[in-house]
C-alpha cells in the first residue's frame, strides 16, 4: 500500500503548546497528531513544530528561528514527501520584526518555492504544498505576551487577504484556520485542545479529498 508522507512545517502551535500552563500537550492532542489518527494508516505524518519560528526572519532575541533556513534539510532529512503543510505566520507578528501583513504573505510564499526546488518529491520533483493561515492573535492584556506582539492584532486580521492574494498569485492552495477556530483567551496566542482537535479533522478533510 501506497503511504502519502506529510511534513506539518510550523510554530509552536504545531509543537503543542499549551496556553493554560506553558507545557506541551500529548501527540494525540495536537493538531499534527489528530490528522494522523483522522487520515489513518494510509498516511505518514511528520511532525516539525519549533515554538518562536517565523516564515523567513531571523529573530535577534531568540536565536535561529527562520523557517526559510530550516525548510531545506527538513525536507531533505524526510524525504521523499507528498504534501507540506506550512503553517506559520504568527510569530512574524512580533513587534521587533517591523513587518505587515503582506510581507508576511510574501514569508510564506519564498517557503513554497523552497519547497518547489528541493527535488524532495515521492511522485514527482517536489511536493505538494499547503498554506496554512494563522487565526487572527486574541487579546494579550492580561498574558505574558502582549509587549512582544504590541501592534500584532491588528496586523493579524488582514493577514488571511494578503495570504490568499500572494498563495493566488503563485498557485498554491491555502486555508484559513479562522474559519474553524480561534485563539485561547487564555494568553491570545496559541491553541486550546478543542481547537488542535478542530483544526486537525478539518485539515484531515482537506488532505484525504486531495489525495
Amino acid at each position: 500500500m501506497k503511504i502519502t508522507n506529510i511534513l506539518c512545517f510550523g510554530d509552536s502551535n504545531t509543537w503543542g503548546y499549551d496556553p493554560v500552563n506553558a507545557k506541551r500537550y500529548a501527540r494525540e492532542i495536537r493538531w499534527p497528531g489528530v490528522l494522523q489518527n483522522a487520515l489513518g494508516s494510509g498516511y505518514h505524518i511528520v511532525e516539525e513544530g519549533l515554538c518562536g519560528r517565523t516564515t523567513v526572519w531571523d529573530d535577534p532575541v531568540e536565536g535561529d528561528k527562520s523557517g526559510a533556513r530550516h525548510l531545506l534539510p527538513l525536507l531533505h532529512s524526510h524525504a521523499p514527501l507528498d504534501l507540506v503543510i506550512i503553517a506559520l505566520g504568527t510569530n512574524d507578528l512580533k513587534d521587533r520584526f517591523g513587518v505587515g501583513a503582506d510581507d508576511i504573505a510574501q514569508g510564506l510564499c519564498r517557503l513554497v518555492d523552497i519547497i518547489r526546488k528541493s527535488e524532495t518529491g515521492f511522485t514527482g520533483p517536489a511536493p505538494e504544498p499547503l498554506v496554512v493561515c494563522p487565526p487572527p492573535l486574541g487579546d494579550m492584556s492580561q498574558g505574558p505576551f502582549g509587549e512582544i506582539f504590541a501592534g500584532g492584532a491588528a496586523k493579524s486580521k488582514a493577514l488571511w487577504a494578503a495570504v490568499q492574494k500572494h498563495c493566488e498569485q503563485n498557485n498554491v492552495r491555502c486555508v484559513n484556520a479562522a474559519e474553524w477556530i480561534e485563539v485561547s483567551p487564555a494568553d491570545g496566542l496559541h491553541f486550546s485542545a478543542a481547537a488542535h482537535r478542530t483544526l486537525g479533522e478539518a485539515l484531515a478533510q482537506r488532505v484525504d479529498r486531495a489525495w
